[in-house]
């Protein structure tokens, strides 16, 4: 029966939609529905499967736990009914066994993410450089965008959108190093506009300068850098990172300069340094060091110095009780914080879900800006996030006192 009918093709990177064969197949508008939900549950989990506690959870949550077990199966019913509906073979569709619930179609079933993940396993694999090229630029046309993002509030769609996005990130990067290693700028080019346009803060924008300055076209470079800069200024108001200054500064030199550089002079000159931009990351050891030497320096300069706490809560103001989406968000939050603060300032993790940051030269006010600053764009891509971060702050000089928000006091502790 399989070899009769045509493949269901899934596509979830970027959007939801399916296709039976050549015929594009609609479950309605509305696509937040319980039915929907546990359609595109079963549809990623495959032949696999999900074991029932934690399909409970991710279609009512912990608050809705009591009559969950009788919900799911009216919602079985409904989600087999609107499948017909739709335009599909009859079939069961859903089978459970064991506990275990699974999607089970008389027809081949492809899910693009599946395929996007096991594609990039082949790159990582693979030793024969052409072929291994020829896979990368594969994964990287396959991506179109988030992992259903019309669930992106749901936590196992947000754990698998951020792995998705990781592979893309790594996939496009090294295709990227091997197209301008062979100066190959135009087909980087082509690989690294989407980029820019799906993820405008993440600065695949000094790739594309990269490549208009191996093309020797200067001013389409120094464009890019201001269309950029005012991008970071007006949504996050911020400034873009040491390595786009720096081609910002090589760019106007060189359009300025009536005798040329040689090209191979001003990529160079352009390679980032191992040293990142933005705040100083340091452990726990070197950053008390550093405190301690600015404590010194206060009690002669009159310099002001904060220091900031920044905790990651479940939203409520309680911890975090969840140890995947705590690693995904404090990975995050020390991104946010490497790119929102000045090569000047400093910060370490300070516990599972704590980064403590010291602000040289500034003031109290200013540092509730620089946290809103922080939080905006740590919740750049899930607008929810901004919820999850509290923050106190504590002058260096009140550090001592019994009423900071903030106190270590000796050496047995954390500090």
């Amino acid at each position: 029966m399989n070899e009769k009918l045509a493949e269901l093709e899934v596509h979830m990177l970027g959007d939801f939609s399916v296709m039976y064969g050549e015929q594009p197949i609609s479950f309605g508008k509305n696509t937040t529905t319980k039915a929907m939900k546990l359609l595109q549950i079963l549809l990623y989990y495959g032949e696999q499967g999900i074991a029932r506690e934690k399909l409970l959870s991710a279609l009512y949550g912990r608050d809705e736990l009591a009559d969950a077990a009788n919900n799911l199966r009216v919602t079985v019913h409904r989600l087999k009914k609107m499948i017909v509906e739709a335009g599909l073979p009859e079939a069961e569709y859903v089978n459970i066994k064991k506990g275990i619930y699974s999607w089970q179609a008389p027809m081949e079933t492809e899910v693009d993410a599946r395929v996007f993940a096991a594609l990039y396993k082949e790159v990582e694999a693979c030793e024969d450089a052409g072929h291994k090229e020829d896979l990368l630029k594969e994964v990287c046309r396959m991506y179109h965008g988030e992992f259903l993002p019309d669930l992106s509030g749901e936590e196992w769609v947000l754990i698998a959108s951020i792995q998705y996005k990781k592979i893309y990130t790594q996939a496009l990067k090294e295709l990227c190093e091997i197209l301008i290693a062979r100066g190959d700028y135009e087909e980087a080019l082509a690989f690294c506009d989407p980029a820019c346009k799906l993820y405008p803060f993440d600065e695949w924008q000094s790739v594309k300068i990269e490549c208009y300055i191996g093309l020797k076209r200067y001013r389409e470079a120094l464009k890019e850098y201001e269309c950029t800069a005012k991008l970071f200024f007006e949504e996050l108001g911020i400034s873009p990172s040491e390595k786009l200054m720096k081609q910002f500064e090589e760019m106007s030199s060189q359009i300025n300069d009536t005798k040329p550089r040689e090209l191979q002079d001003i990529k160079n000159r352009l390679k980032e340094e191992d040293v990142p931009g933005g705040a100083y990351y340091c452990s726990i050891p070197s950053f008390r060091d550093s405190y301690r030497l600015v404590a010194r320096m206060m009690e002669r300069s009159g310099q002001s110095a904060y220091l900031m706490l920044c905790s990651v809560t479940d939203g409520k103001g309680r911890p975090m009780e969840k140890p995947e989406k705590l690693e995904i968000m404090m990975e995050e939050m020390q991104n946010s914080v490497q790119h929102c603060l000045r090569r000047g300032d400093s910060f370490t993790k300070y516990s599972a879900s704590q980064y403590l940051i010291l602000l040289i030269g500034t003031n109290k006010e200013n540092c509730g800006m620089i946290f809103d600053r922080i939080r905006k764009y740590f919740a750049r891509e899930h607008k929810s996030w901004a919820k999850n971060l509290e923050y106190f702050v504590s002058s260096v000089a009140d550090v001592e006192n019994l009423d900071s928000p903030i106190q270590f006091k000796d050496e047995q502790s954390a500090w």
